[in-house]
């Protein structure tokens, strides 16, 4: 099991603090991500890591599909790929309605469909067999749609990545999205996983999603990259707070009532009126009140939080579940050092 650090959303202290990530490498980390939502981009900082880091792999966790082009993230790719000496690992996701159509103005669609031609263009552009020609239900290269000169001509990537099967990671929770991750990507960005669970709840739709690819060892290969919150301290309680704030915000308020996929995940976990209970607080802005209804059970389920001793024992439930890479998303020192002695 590999270790990697998750450094969330860029508006935080580590913007000019770097030392955490340099730690983490020195350690043996194998991968650093950052992340986006509507504040800072997630691909600026690993560009700024990359020239501050010699060894450990940078990931997008996730670059937003409807934000970019498949062209310009292809681009965008390629070049983080040269400036990292071939470090970059592509982690994508299609966001919700709310951010799709109320940030970026797009329409969601079907976010299915978006994004199997999303991963199908990049993998055409990034192999750079031939200029690149396709004619899909929501991308067109070249575009012959409404408002089209004719003059489009289908073209070839100038620049030639290092890596020429860049590894793709898709940000999947609903049963649809895991099972098109397992058969279209090379690896998965779950969040809220549950170790004791994966078994009934994603095994299933993993293994149907490999069948599905074609590809006989896919699994062997596939790398699932589960992100978890880690708290080391001795105070369970002051543990498990510090894992709340991020689960009520995420099953209560990150989506819109009846459709919000993480509420979702918290029902098929067998949590739903908890769930109900975080998802009606949060939406009438009782956002404590929604942290305080986050019941601790779900949070030992789903994150590392509590004494190292504690720690080293739920540590087994995960090795146990399969996960290939697990992401400390933490910005305590103490954390990263904890997690490089038990796993590594």
């Amino acid at each position: 099991m590999r270790l990697g650090l998750n450094l969330g959303y860029w508006g935080t202290a580590l913007a000019t603090d770097t030392t955490l990530v340099a730690e983490a490498e020195r350690l043996g980390y194998d991968s650093v991500w950052t992340a986006e939502a509507y504040g800072s981009d997630a691909v600026t900082p690993l560009a700024y890591l990359a020239g501050r880091t010699d060894r450990i792999k940078l990931g997008s966790a996730v670059l937003q599909m409807p934000a970019r082009t498949p062209a310009m993230t292809a681009m965008t790719a390629t070049t983080l790929d040269h400036l990292s000496g071939g470090r970059f690992l592509l982690g994508l996701g299609v966001s919700g309605p709310q951010v799709v159509e109320g940030w970026h103005g797009r329409p969601y669609g079907k976010p299915l469909r978006v994004t199997r031609e999303y991963v199908e263009i990049l993998r055409k552009i990034i192999a750079r067999d031939e200029p690149v020609e396709f004619d899909g239900e929501y991308y067109q290269m070249p575009y012959r749609g409404p408002g089209a000169t004719g003059l489009g001509k289908p073209l070839r990537l100038i620049d030639k990545p290092l890596s020429h099967r860049m590894p793709i990671y898709l940000a999947a929770i609903g049963p649809h999205n895991v099972r098109l991750t397992a058969e279209i990507a090379d690896g998965w960005l779950p969040v809220f996983y549950s170790p004791e669970r994966a078994g009934s709840v994603f095994d299933p739709l993993l293994d149907d999603g490999f069948e599905r690819s074609g590809e006989p060892d896919k699994a062997h290969r596939f790398d699932t990259a589960v992100t978890v919150t880690v708290a080391v301290d001795d105070d369970l309680e002051r543990a498990r707070l510090a894992a709340k704030p991020m689960l009520s915000l995420y099953i209560g308020g990150m989506g819109s009532r009846g459709r919000n996929f993480y509420h979702d995940l918290a029902h098929r976990y067998g949590y739903g009126e908890a769930a109900d209970r975080i998802q009606d607080a949060y939406l009438a802005g009782r956002k404590m009140e929604a942290m305080r209804a986050v019941p601790d059970a779900l949070v030992d389920e789903v994150s590392l939080v509590g004494s190292k001793d504690r720690i080293a024992d739920r540590l087994e439930a995960w090795r146990e579940s399969g996960i290939t890479t697990l992401i400390a998303a933490t910005t305590d020192p103490t954390a990263v050092r904890t997690l490089a002695e038990l796993v590594l």
